[in-house]
């Protein structure tokens, strides 16, 4: 069916690239379902004092991306993706030993560490292997992979949830320990990408002094807000003020999955530059915008109707979405040189961990002060983000450097 054709990636480098990203977020699904009843169930550490683990080990954890992507750069993104991944590896194994807080602070922040730095030498390794106009849908499906394997992982996660046994636990984290390890065994069979020789000329991580990138990624985690909007709101908005039973969330979490799936190659085409990528971000927007408007409306309504507007919103939701990923792939590779598309990457991925990571304060507050009334807050920082992106995106686009002819395409890649 052609549907299915847009799902499975074709053979060669963007299959290796998906099949890796695969098992790498299956991984991520599994310690995401457990971690947090693990520690609080098993290993008998507060609900508070993990939740102060998590957000430390998060802020902790998300500077490492920019500086493992300048040494993906320097030494090549195959080896050092591997080694981040093995890393990872060890470390989420290392959370079946945390027995009190400090350590899971230690572990946390190593995990955490180790995942955005293995992003940023990801991002890397496909601006190496894959040519700029073809790195959108190579993104796309390694993003409907990515879809595929957290699912997966939480699914596993779910029977040591309904086991509740600390040996179940200690197992699922031991797997998906090999599993990351087994992530970036998987690149072995990449293409090698030769590295970009260090220079003494300007700084050695000039991205930390490209305001206008970091601008364009401010405004990328502004939209990131849309995925907590999702698990952190919409949850709470159901169970407090609707008719709707909670176990709805389930139904409403499989279509937005499903939809990324199927859809999300799909709805990367043309999706190949900055001027499309920030017109993408403008939509993605719109889209995030209305969809707030009918979970707002879903409130006091008959359950019948209730579910349709969910069942609605979900669907807007997750149209903007995919449309701000496929604009964030345009934007973040084709701001970034091509010889320091690591560190860049980095940074870009270090403004998806803000968004993720600061917005599920930002919405449980604004859900207990406001009420209905903080989607309407939600719908217009989404709308602002949508109507900045565009000038700040020409700004950062006019501040290029024009590129050596050596940089064009995936010119690093090594025989």
């Amino acid at each position: 069916m052609p549907i299915f054709k847009e799902v499975i990636p074709p053979a060669g480098v963007v299959r290796l690239l998906a099949i890796g990203n695969l098992a790498k977020l299956t991984a991520n699904g599994v310690i995401l379902s457990i971690t947090v009843l693990y520690f609080t169930r098993v290993a008998g550490i507060a609900v508070e004092r993990v939740g102060l683990a998590l957000t430390a080990g998060a802020a902790i954890g998300m500077l490492a991306g920019v500086p493992a992507g300048r040494v993906a750069d320097l030494r090549g993104p195959r080896p050092v993706t591997m080694a981040l991944l093995c890393g990872l590896g060890l470390a989420a194994s290392g959370y079946a030993l945390v027995t009190g807080f400090a350590w899971l602070i230690v572990l946390t922040a190593l995990v955490l560490g180790f995942d955005s730095a293995s992003q940023a030498a990801i991002g890397s390794l496909v601006a190496g292997l894959v040519p700029p106009r073809e790195r959108p849908r190579a993104l796309a499906y390694m993003r409907s992979t990515a879809n595929v394997g957290v699912s997966l992982g939480v699914i596993a996660g779910g029977f040591g949830l309904l086991s509740g046994t600390r040996a179940v636990y200690l197992s699922l984290f031991l797997a998906a320990g090999v599993l990351f390890v087994v992530s970036g065994l998987t690149f072995l069979r990449l293409p090698s990408v030769r590295g970009v020789p260090s220079t003494d000329e300007g700084s050695r991580l000039p991205v930390l002094r490209d305001l206008p990138y970091a601008a364009v990624s401010l405004v990328n985690s502004l939209l990131m807000m849309s995925e907590p909007l999702l698990t952190v709101a919409v949850p709470l908005w159901i169970s407090l003020h609707t008719s709707v039973p909670v176990f709805f969330y389930t139904v409403m979490l499989l279509v937005n999955t499903t939809a990324v799936i199927l859809c999300e190659v799909r709805g990367s085409k043309g999706v190949d530059g900055g001027g499309a990528g920030s017109r993408a971000w403008w939509r993605a927007g719109v889209a995030l915008a209305v969809c707030c408007a009918f979970y707002a409306v879903s409130a006091g309504r008959p359950l019948w109707l209730a579910c349709v507007l969910l069942i609605v919103a979900t669907l807007v939701h997750v149209f903007g979405e995919m449309l701000h990923s496929a604009g964030a792939w345009a934007l973040s590779y084709g701001l970034a040189p091509e010889d320091s598309q690591g560190q860049y990457q980095g940074l870009f991925e270090m403004s998806t961990q803000l968004g993720v990571t600061a917005a599920p304060f930002a919405i449980t507050a604004a859900l207990a002060a406001l009420g209905s009334v903080c989607w309407l807050v939600f719908a217009g920082v989404f709308l602002l983000a949508g109507q900045v992106a565009a000038p700040l995106a020409r700004w950062a686009e006019q501040t290029r450097p024009e590129p050596p002819a050596v940089q064009q395409g995936a010119g690093r890649t090594a025989t």
